[in-house]
């Protein structure tokens, strides 16, 4: 079982999405923050840069019947996301598997920007383990102050994202959107600002 809420951040990520493969020179720090609601499912905020803008994107991990495992809701049939807490020691790492069909990923989370040898060696191995490479696998950069997000170090509050429009920006700062993620579940993604 995860036993971690608070800040965690995502260290590295391996995946056969062809998306991550063309855009991984663009990956930013990405912070999560996780929070145990009702004793059981798990509210996920992810907060990264686009466009120079700092977005949160919430998510709901629902409580599958197994320890350790829970679930995202998706649209449609078969759209349901697995996901797997693998190994963690609960206090400064958690190597996650997200499974969509026969789709699979693997997360490394770090209670700090950097893991020991010890631990990427690790994340490593159950990579490989799921038929994974490591030309598959991505590092997120610890620079660009994103460990952070705003309020935390006093920036001003997001604006508008270039070519959207004001009237884009204000309503996504009120209401947030909703859209649909690659891997077919739905996210609440907003502009980064204090609640």
């Amino acid at each position: 079982r995860l036993r971690g809420p608070g800040k965690w951040f995502l260290i590295g990520m391996a995946s056969r999405c062809s998306y991550l493969a063309e855009h991984s020179h663009q990956l930013e720090a990405t912070t999560v923050t996780v929070t145990v609601l009702d004793g059981q499912s798990l509210a996920i905020s992810t907060f990264r840069k686009l466009d120079g803008i700092c977005w949160e994107i919430r998510q709901r991990y629902l409580p599958a019947q197994a320890h350790g495992r829970f679930f995202l809701k998706g649209r449609g049939y078969g759209r349901k996301v697995d996901v797997v807490v693998g190994e963690t020691d609960h206090s400064s790492y958690a190597i996650l598997y997200y499974q969509k069909g026969r789709s699979i990923s693997v997360k490394l989370y770090g209670r700090t920007s950097r893991v020991s040898d010890a631990i990427a060696d690790k994340f490593e191995q159950c990579i490989r383990a799921v038929g994974l490479s490591e030309d598959m696998t991505y590092y997120f950069p610890t620079y660009g102050g994103w460990h952070t997000v705003p309020w935390e170090r006093g920036a001003p509050m997001a604006r508008a994202a270039p070519g959207r429009g004001p009237a884009a920006g204000t309503e996504a700062l009120q209401h947030g959107e909703r859209e649909a993620h690659p891997h077919g579940f739905e996210q609440f993604v907003a502009p980064c600002h204090p609640q």
